[in-house]
Order: C-alpha cells, then sequence, then structure tokens
C-alpha cells in the first residue's frame, strides 16, 4: 500500500513538474455512501469524507486527465429492531479515480473514469459494540466515477460525482455487495497562484 501511494504521489509530481500544461491541487468533501445487494434492496446512506490531492493533465484545448489520490470513507447503515437500532458499517480506502474531463470555456466539465479503492481497515459498530470486519471485505474495490465540476477563475472549485460500483467487495463470495458513492466537495488548483495568465479553460 505504502509503495502504491508514494509511486502515484512521484507520478503526479514528475507530470506538474515536466509537462506543460499539468497542474497540481488539492480537495475534500463529503460522502455518502451505501450497499447494493444483488437481486436485493440498498441499504441506507452512511456519512463520510474525503481528502486528497490531484493532478490536472491537459490533452489538449477541449480534454484533460485528472488522476486523483483520495483518503475515502465509506460504509453504510441498516435499520434493525423495528428501526430502534442502526448497525454502521465503516469501510475506510485509499482511492485512485483517473478521470477523462471535457473543458468547456465557462469553467464546467464534463468527467468519467474509472477508480480502484484499497482497502484500509472495515468495521462495524452495533450498540456501543464494535467488531473488526476487514476479513470479510475484499482488499480491492474497482468502480466507474462520472460527474460534473466547475473550475472559477481564482483556481477555486466545485465538484459533485457518483461512483458505481463494479466488484462484489463481499470476501465470501454471496451475496454479491457493491458499493457506491456520492462525492460533492471543493478544489483548489495551485497554479492559479502560480501564472497568472492561464485561460480559464484550466
Amino acid at each position: 500500500m505504502k509503495k502504491i501511494v508514494l509511486s502515484f504521489a512521484l507520478v503526479m509530481a514528475a507530470a506538474a513538474a515536466f509537462c506543460q500544461h499539468s497542474y497540481l491541487g488539492i480537495k475534500g468533501g463529503a460522502n455518502f455512501s451505501r450497499f447494493t445487494v444483488k437481486d436485493g434492496e440498498a441499504t441506507d446512506f452512511r456519512t463520510g469524507f474525503h481528502a486528497g490531492l490531484l493532478s490536472h493533465i491537459h490533452l489538449n484545448k477541449e480534454f484533460a486527465l485528472q488522476p486523483e489520490l483520495l483518503y475515502s470513507a465509506q460504509g453504510d447503515e441498516t435499520k434493525l429492531i423495528g428501526n430502534s437500532t442502526t448497525i454502521r458499517r465503516k469501510l475506510n480506502y485509499i482511492t485512485i479515480p483517473v478521470l477523462l474531463q471535457y473543458m468547456f470555456h465557462n469553467g464546467f466539465r464534463l468527467q468519467a473514469g474509472p477508480q480502484v479503492g484499497f482497502l484500509l481497515n472495515a468495521k462495524s459498530e452495533l450498540a456501543g459494540i464494535t467488531t473488526n470486519l476487514k476479513n470479510s471485505f475484499e482488499s480491492t474495490d474497482l468502480g466507474l466515477a462520472a460527474g460534473v465540476g466547475y473550475l472559477s477563475p481564482s483556481g477555486l472549485g466545485i465538484d459533485g460525482r457518483y461512483v458505481f460500483g463494479l466488484s462484489n467487495i463481499y470476501k465470501p463470495g454471496s451475496p454479491v455487495i457493491h458499493s457506491n458513492v456520492a462525492q460533492f466537495g471543493l478544489f483548489y488548483m495551485f497554479h492559479h497562484t502560480a501564472n497568472k495568465n492561464i485561460k480559464h479553460r484550466n
């Protein structure tokens, strides 16, 4: 895990240093995550957060590639015993989305791409009792992210996306469980303060 994170951080830094149109940024915001069971109902949303780094790499005037390195607090909630008791499952990941973006002239962009998550820990909380669940969940989670964003001339932007879980995260294999996450947050691109001549399309 440490090698993966370090390698990704080095690649992002190298891209910003050597690519003519590559810029670094930071981001963070809220997660609303839940599990969906194949041929069954979805659980309730758990509120969490995400935070980390991004690298914005221009491919041409319209398209850019944006890899990110994020800490993401995910999981779900389920009501038990006549809705009087709640069990919360908390799964924390390092996630790496790689988004292809279409950039409009007014600062808006559409984005979509694959995401891989690496499980850090997993636990459940019920009536004040915490149980370690890491052995019950797969170490990786594959997903597809899609959403929209807006970058202001100041370098501050807003971002919203939904990550559709593609792989079964439940290690026993049955039932098949997918993790889905809605994310809303803010980001800041450092190049706007470093270079005032960059066009708003960035």
